[in-house]
């Protein structure tokens, strides 16, 4: 499926960081940049940091585990998923949630984990043991 890619401007309070975060942990190419804001390529998505504070802490309980709100993120497939985390969990990142399977053996299952990044930005990786089931509901 051929979709148009996203673009998500979020604030960082640290331009360094976020680049050695967003260009050496989680491998995302860094395109035009300033003294005040870096594109970086978020698997063909166009993600803008930009140098500002950062206020908001919320979250939502989902599972019993308290989901930061807002947060944004990618939805990879399985192995990459299974890949990823099990690289940042080498690379000793601080999970917000840790990796875990949601709904498993149900409609929409699927494999979670949420961190921070230096800027306290919370974001979520998520898979899909089907592809197809990204928007299904339970029975």
């Amino acid at each position: 499926m051929n979709r148009p890619p996203f673009h998500l401007a979020i604030p960082v309070h640290d331009l360094e960081a976020a680049r050695e975060f967003y260009g050496t942990v989680l491998l995302c190419p860094e395109g035009r940049s300033s003294q005040s804001w870096i594109d970086f390529d978020l698997h063909g998505h166009q993600l803008v940091v930009h140098l500002t504070p950062r206020v908001d802490d919320s979250a939502s309980s989902v599972d019993g585990k308290h989901v930061p709100v807002p947060h944004f993120g990618l939805v990879l497939e399985w192995d990459a998923w299974q890949s990823l985390t099990a690289r940042l969990d080498a690379a000793e990142v601080d999970w917000v949630i840790e990796p875990y399977v949601r709904f498993a053996g149900q409609v929409g299952e699927q494999g979670t984990a949420f961190l921070r990044d230096p800027s306290g930005n919370a974001i979520e990786f998520k898979a899909f043991r089907d592809p197809t089931q990204l928007f299904a509901r339970g029975v």
